[in-house]
């Protein structure tokens, strides 16, 4: 596995950490904190577009 650069802990109101990351090669990683070794990646790209379409509030039927 490629060495990520974590960004600092996202922490909602709830205390749901999420971290960012990405790698030397262009990919970026979502993982809860503290289990980042159970990320999902993808490319930069693509998270960035889930990220925007989750802060449009075209998630929020799964509330």
């Amino acid at each position: 596995m490629s060495d990520i650069a974590w960004e600092e802990p996202f922490c909602a109101e709830s205390s749901n950490c999420f971290r960012l990351g990405t790698d030397g090669s262009g990919n970026a990683y979502i993982a809860v904190a503290g289990q980042e070794h159970l990320s999902i990646s993808d490319s930069r790209e693509a998270l960035a577009t889930m990220i925007r379409e989750i802060k449009a509030g075209k998630a929020d039927h799964l509330l």
